[in-house]
């Protein structure tokens, strides 16, 4: 499972369960940890040692970031993993989580990165072995181009080959995407890097093509599909739902408080079989 910041409840429910938790360092902490690698050492020591029986995977620096903060992901990444070597962690890998907003270029196999900041995290995460975490939504982006962008490309029900890339042919949308991540680190000189999806999902409710129907024809597809992997790069796909809950205070747009799974009640927004 993946949170967006520490909290010891959450840690403490964890420990011993053997679940694999991503944990993100909250984006406001990211200043702090890119000037002082004291508040590295600090983070680690109060949200990761001192719960040694969570099963740590990845720590994420950061999640979307945007504007001037971007400066601030690559060296609070260097300075969290210098603080995890240094309390004999190193095995816990560090990434940052990025929008597809950060790429550009169609068909998959024109990735390249368009936010400038992303090329020295990239071969960054080459040298240390670490994967790229991104969220991913067909969602997103079939309300962004509905007159291209045909809604069952989008939800992995379209019957045959939608895009021809070369010798690549994508049937969903979810694989164009991922392909374009890929795409882009090749081109970044980071093609070893691999691509965990650390957000994917479809709303229940509140705005175009938002319905239980079309959330669980995704989400389960999703789940038949992650099994495989792309055109570009076959074999399974470590892929993170979003959401657990329906986030019901959250602020935005109104389909934002119906990503998840649950109601905030743990009663089930639509059934699911993972």
């Amino acid at each position: 499972m993946r949170i967006y910041f520490p909290r010891s409840d959450i840690l403490q429910a964890l420990s011993g369960s053997s679940i694999a938790l991503t944990m993100d360092v909250g984006n406001d902490q990211l200043g702090s940890l890119a000037s002082d690698p004291s508040a590295a050492a600090a983070f680690v020591q109060n949200n990761i040692q001192a719960f040694p029986g969570v099963n740590f995977r990845y720590i994420t620096v950061g999640n979307e970031v945007s504007g001037g903060d971007t400066q601030n992901i690559l060296p609070a990444m260097q300075n969290m993993n210098s603080a995890l070597s240094a309390a004999g962690l190193g095995n816990i890998k560090v990434s940052t989580s990025v929008s597809q907003g950060v790429t550009a270029g169609f068909p998959p196999s024109a990735g390249t990165f368009s936010a400038s900041h992303m090329g020295p995290i990239a071969q960054y995460l080459a040298s240390t072995g670490a994967p790229l975490l991104a969220n991913v939504y067909p969602y997103f982006a079939y309300v962004g181009n509905q007159a291209q962008i045909d809604i069952n490309y989008a939800l992995f029900t379209s019957p045959g080959t939608v895009v021809q890339d070369g010798g690549n042919a994508y049937q969903n949308l979810f694989d164009a995407i991922v392909d374009t991540f890929y795409s882009a680190l090749e081109s970044a000189g980071a093609g070893s890097v691999p691509i965990v999806v650390s957000e994917s999902g479809w709303p229940s409710a509140g705005g175009t093509a938002a319905s239980a129907g079309n959330a669980q024809t995704y989400n389960q597809n999703l789940i038949n599909h992650v099994g495989q992997g792309t055109p570009k790069r076959p074999g399974s796909i470590e892929t993170y739902i979003f959401a657990m809950f329906n986030e019901n205070q959250k602020g935005g747009d109104e389909t934002e408080r119906h990503f998840g799974l649950f109601n905030p009640d743990q009663s089930p927004a639509y059934s699911i079989n993972f």
